[in-house]
């Protein structure tokens, strides 16, 4: 239990006093010390918004008020003279979840209490319950010159509280904090590298061998010491559940060889903070009181036939920081003996050109040169519906092949890796899982075992001198810098493998087809999607307008945005909107809108006047005959359009049309330069848990946007109705046209949106077919019967990207 004292600010309250404290912060906790219910002055609640400085996510405490949340967020805000460490109330999760509170951003508290902790003396909090939120960058972090030297505000009479100055949950009986954005990447001061002790004395004259260790598993002999080598090494695994009291509930896999064989070791629990990022590939390991387990079979398990040892998978070695207590000593490298005769690393590197040699699911290793860096996307585990894996697409050369590597890279536990795969980096990746799809050229993914490796962080690997890398070291110094960097990209839109030539519903659904919803259920899809989440989904229905934008508003640079601030209460719901600008320091608020009460969701049908910025409004009744139009230019948009016959009567007996802004900032790559090199990888990267200076200078640089087609896809049924981006591939060099089948079309609109590319395919945007000459023959969609595959990715904030990327007519459906 806790006891709450609640603070209400509002703009109808007064004060004798009228004037705002010199800190908003200590200001605040001033009130909530002394008073049981307080109101603030109108001045107070406009005048003073606070900077997100960090926000940190950890497994909540299991009680009544974290309903439907598995994980709480602490959340560090500052108003330019102290800093605070709050509690976000969990009805306030789905900001985060959305990526609209965030770090770098300004915020106003409209509601908020102190909580004292009932079972611990001198413990509580400030908990944030109602909020506005804005949309642009800080007006206030700009203005202070190192926010992590300002002092953290601390309440008086618990001033010994450690838990807010330290990197701990205030939730207390939380140990560690998790990434914000997955469960696999290490968080925090706890994890730790140990150095290897250079004066080291170690007795090897008992130890035990790896293949003794089955015969006696079972027995009572307690085994010797072990001496083994790392030969592959897992990402984490995050085991955390609610009501668990576990503190540190971590995993990880590693395979150890001596001269016997292989065998799998576990680090566990505490033991992974302390000794995870020590224990790396080639590390030699003297283990003491480990003990035994039997083995867990439905696990993954690396490819290693290529040693031509012995693998013993029956037992499995069990690190723990208890019962036993094991001790492991990390052999320095000049300490270790030949006559240990422990088994050298051994990779299995594979060029691009032998790529097509490789079965389904087979492993390989690969080394190359970036091209290509998609930005960083989220797939939710399906056992668990708040758990989430961070990926990102990959494109590498490596000078044997016209194609690259496409490599689909899952989080390795390497964060620091992961984040700065850029172009013109040489990039390793081991254990790397063939995909053999139709329709498309080979992918790899990765595997649990994968590591990564980019530029800076090869020195003093295993795999340097292998005979591969070094080919393509001598490949690289033929090449030259500004060639290359005419093929590179990073970010926006990217889906692959291509969507197969036919569309195939199996009776047993299976996690490789793409389901088949209900337009109905669509609405809940983009409701419910979190940040940077990226599904698929296919609809049934017919295009009844399809309308050319040759030039988008979102091509501009990307800098700070008016910030619009929607107060949300601790119910979920909105209550008024804020308008504040960036320009002034003090952070005003200029405009004050109430508003009806109403839930917020990322994508609303929104009324038919509403027009999508930078396009002409429509006319009633235009296009009846369903002929394709033009439309005069405005404010640099050049519109060509087509309706269907009976688009004009349809759209007014629809009981809901979801329209939205169908291209943002994040659906269009940019060409890769050193000198924008930070502000690329910033904008696709995900929102930084930390803020930092760098973070407000980055500018993102203007997008070549040639024009997208909008389409709206009337639902089967004619109930409901969706407007949607396609993006054809029109340039043989743009990243999206690798692997794109080979097979010409005759270029009609019903071809490009059935193929996803214009045809041919040149070497340039400029030669490529007009729209002029592709939809003159979109009359071809009237009343015909799709099934539309649509690829959708929420960007942030309101932004949901929903692009179509393929139909199929019904002749190419088949149930099975």
């Amino acid at each position: 239990m806790a006891a709450k004292a609640t603070l209400m600010m509002d703009d109808t309250s007064s004060t004798s006093t009228g004037v705002p404290p010199s800190s908003f912060l200590k200001g605040i906790l001033e009130h909530l010390s002394s008073r049981q219910y307080v109101k603030l002055p109108e001045q107070i609640y406009k005048a003073d918004s606070v900077a997100v400085v960090s926000l940190q996510r950890y497994l909540c405490e299991q009680s009544e008020g974290h309903s439907g949340n598995n994980y709480s967020y602490d959340v560090t805000i500052t108003d330019g003279v102290w800093r605070a460490k709050c509690f976000l109330h969990p009805s306030l999760n789905h900001l985060v979840h959305t990526n609209t509170l965030r770090t770098g951003s300004d915020i106003i508290i409209t509601q908020c209490s102190f909580v004292y902790n009932e079972r611990r003396l001198g413990h509580g909090y400030i908990s944030i319950e109602k909020v506005s939120c804005g949309s642009g960058r800080s007006a206030l972090l700009s203005n202070i010159r190192d926010v992590y030297t300002l002092p953290m505000l601390v309440k008086g009479g618990i001033e010994q509280s450690t838990l807010l100055q330290s990197d701990v949950p205030l939730q207390v009986t939380r140990k560690h904090y998790l990434s914000v954005w997955n469960d696999e990447d290490p968080e925090g001061n706890i994890w730790t590298v140990v150095p290897p002790s250079p004066a080291l004395v170690l007795d090897v004259s008992k130890i035990s061998l790896l293949h003794s260790l089955e015969s006696s598993f079972r027995s009572s002999y307690k085994p010797l010491p072990l001496l083994v080598r790392i030969l592959h090494k897992s990402r984490l695994r995050y085991y955390g559940k609610m009501g668990s009291k576990i503190d540190f509930p971590y995993q990880a896999y590693f395979e150890v060889a001596d001269q016997s064989g292989t065998m799998s070791l576990v680090l566990w629990n505490e033991l992974c903070p302390q000794y995870y990022l020590t224990l790396n590939v080639g590390t030699v390991l003297y283990l003491q009181y480990y003990s035994l387990k039997q083995s867990y079979l439905k696990r993954s398990r690396p490819q290693m036939d290529h040693y031509g040892i012995k693998e013993f998978t029956s037992v499995e070695i069990s690190l723990n920081f208890r019962n036993p207590a094991s001790v492991i000593t990390v052999v320095p490298p000049k300490k270790v003996q030949p006559q240990w005769s422990l088994p050298d690393v051994s990779y299995r590197f594979t060029t691009r050109s032998n790529l097509g040699r490789f079965f389904n699911n087979s492993v390989c290793d690969i080394i190359g040169l970036v091209t290509f860096v998609g930005r960083v996307e989220r797939k939710k585990c399906k056992s668990n519906n708040e758990k989430y894996w961070t990926f990102r697409w990959v494109h590498v050369v490596d000078g044997t092949s016209e194609q690259p590597f496409i490599l689909e890279i899952f989080s390795s536990s390497q964060p620091e890796i992961f984040v700065n795969i850029s172009p013109m980096t040489y990039l390793v990746c081991t254990q790397m899982r063939v995909c053999q799809v139709e329709g498309s050229l080979p992918y790899l993914t990765t595997s649990c075992e994968t590591e990564l490796f980019i530029t800076g962080y090869h020195k003093g690997q295993p795999y340097v001198n292998d005979p591969t890398v070094k080919n393509f070291i001598q490949w690289t110094k033929t090449q030259k810098d500004n060639v290359i960097l005419q093929k590179t990209a990073v970010g926006g839109y990217y889906s692959y493998p291509h969507a197969p030539q036919k569309f195939t519903q199996s009776v047993a659904e299976t996690s490789e087809q793409v389901p088949l919803v209900a337009v109905s259920d669509l609405k809940k899809v983009l409701a419910t999607l979190h940040y940077r989440e990226h599904t698929k989904v296919a609809i049934q229905g017919q295009i009844t307008a399809v309308r050319f934008v040759e030039k988008s508003s979102t091509t501009k640079a990307q800098g700070p945005e008016e910030n619009k601030m929607p107060i949300v209460s601790a119910d979920g719901q909105t209550v008024l909107d804020v308008q504040e600008t960036s320009s002034s320091a003090s952070n005003s608020v200029e405009q004050l809108t109430p508003r009806k009460r109403k839930r917020t969701i990322q994508i609303r049908a929104a009324p038919q006047e509403n027009k999508e910025v930078g396009e002409p409004e429509e006319e009633e009744g235009e296009s009846l005959s369903g002929e394709p139009s033009v439309h005069p230019q405005i404010e640099g948009c050049h519109v060509l359009s087509w309706e269907s016959s009976g688009w004009s009567r349809q759209r007014q007996e629809v009981s809901e049309h979801l329209r939205h802004k169908v291209l943002y900032q994040n659906s269009i790559s940019r060409r890769f330069t050193f000198e924008e090199k930070n502000s690329l990888l910033s904008w696709s990267n995900l929102h930084p848990m930390r803020w930092t200076p760098e973070q407000s200078a980055n500018v993102v640089p203007s997008a070549v946007d040639l024009g997208y087609y909008k389409v709206t896809i009337l639902g089967i049924n004619k109930m409901m109705a969706v407007d949607a981006a396609f993006l054809p591939v029109v340039c043989s060099t743009e990243q999206r046209a690798v692997g794109l089948p080979h097979a010409r079309h005759d270029n009609t609109m019903m071809s490009c949106l059935s193929s996803g590319f214009v045809c041919p395919l040149s070497h340039s945007k400029a030669t490529s077919p007009r729209p002029e000459e592709i939809l003159p023959t979109a009359s071809e969609l009237e009343d015909v019967h799709l099934v539309c595959v649509l690829d959708i990715c929420h960007l942030g904030g309101e932004e949901v990207e929903v692009l179509l990327s393929k139909v199929y007519k019904v002749t190419e459906v088949f149930l099975v």
